[in-house]
């Protein structure tokens, strides 16, 4: 690290702290030509994921959608808010530790069904609904005919 005051690329670090919850690195530096101290700080640098939607258009990927879109489904019911912030903390890892910085839509939906079927089936059928456009009751049938099948399976 170059020191501020007189552009001497020879500092050295006496002491280092975590800031922030552990997010950053505070690091209190001295100048070996000037002997001038300086504080740095060391953060995580992260790029932000693009979610691509059903229309090819792109946002940022936001948690709390889904977070809302999970509410939604296990409105009444035995889903707890610890289960979903779960389920969108695993998520959100998922796609963060991947190579690429963009995700498609229906692989996220895809995601949150899978993850909403371990832990409410109702819960999955409703989500599943929306999710998938369900046109008619025949539709609704089939999604609830795999679902019995999957679990006579187990």
């Amino acid at each position: 690290m170059k020191c501020p005051f007189c552009n001497n690329p020879d500092t050295k670090v006496v002491d280092s702290r975590s800031q922030e919850e552990n997010s950053a690195i505070r690091r209190r530096r001295v100048c070996e030509k000037c002997g001038k101290r300086f504080t740095t700080y060391e953060r995580v640098d992260t790029i932000p994921i693009t979610v691509i939607k059903s229309d090819n258009t792109r946002e940022i990927f936001d948690k709390n959608k889904l977070i809302n879109g999970m509410m939604k489904s296990c409105n009444k019911r035995p889903v707890t808010m610890n289960q979903i912030e779960a389920i969108a903390d695993d998520i959100e890892n998922t796609v963060m530790n991947r190579l690429e910085k963009e995700v498609d839509s229906k692989e996220l939906g895809n995601m949150v069904m899978d993850r909403l079927k371990e832990v409410d089936e109702v819960a999955y059928v409703r989500f599943a609904s929306v999710y998938r456009q369900f046109k008619d009751i025949n539709t609704f049938m089939d999604e609830l005919e795999k679902l019995l099948k999957e679990k006579n399976r187990i």
